[in-house]
């Protein structure tokens, strides 16, 4: 497996093709939790870890039962199931090991289930015929992509909570020009590496 193809997929799908910056994708939860630097956090890892595992889960479900099957055309329903079921499964852990971190980010942990980036991810390398590890890097990179506006989001937000913004401007339409701003400034990873 050639090492410098992983790291080509992990920087370009959390950095080139940040599917929040570049994509516009995932914008309910990462408007959702970005309020505190702790549920960014949380949020973070939970994702990170689903988009490793259901990335991982569904190349198998495709590659070895839908490809022989001829049945690839049930690709968004399959991988639709296979993230719903992983999500409950974390929800439920979560519950249990951190009650606190679980309470916190409420309706949005379920909201990973119908997060587009969560289904994105499959389909994607679905479609562009990624091998098993090629499958896992991708997850990977759009995980920290992800977590990384997270975290970037939060940590601007909680600063913008002690500072003096206009009072049109406050709450979400501050937060929309940030994210813009941000974006903007993602594109300077545009051209970094050519796949």
């Amino acid at each position: 497996m050639d090492f410098n193809k992983l790291f080509e997929l992990v920087v370009s799908a959390s950095l080139i093709n940040n599917f929040v910056f570049t994509r516009f994708l995932g914008l309910c939860i990462f408007f959702g939790v970005t309020r505190k630097m702790e549920t960014a956090i949380g949020m973070s890892i939970t994702f990170v870890s689903v988009m490793v595992i259901s990335a991982t889960l569904s190349w198998l479900v495709f590659e070895n039962i839908m490809i022989p099957l001829d049945i690839t055309f049930l690709k968004i329903i399959v991988f639709i199931g296979i993230i719903a079921t992983f999500v409950q499964s974390a929800d439920t852990i979560m519950k249990k090991v951190s009650p606190t971190m679980y309470y916190k980010l409420g309706v949005y942990l379920a909201l990973i289930t119908t997060n587009c980036i969560t289904l994105a991810v499959p389909l994607i390398h679905a479609g562009e015929g990624y091998t098993l590890i090629e499958s896992i890097a991708f997850g990977l990179g759009s995980g920290l992509g992800f977590a990384l506006a997270l975290v970037i989001m939060a940590s601007i937000r909680e600063k913008l909570e002690l500072a003096e913004v206009p009072a049109p401007f406050k709450g979400l339409p501050i937060s929309f020009i940030v994210a813009g701003l941000i974006a903007l400034a993602f594109t300077g990873f545009s051209g970094l590496i050519t796949l």
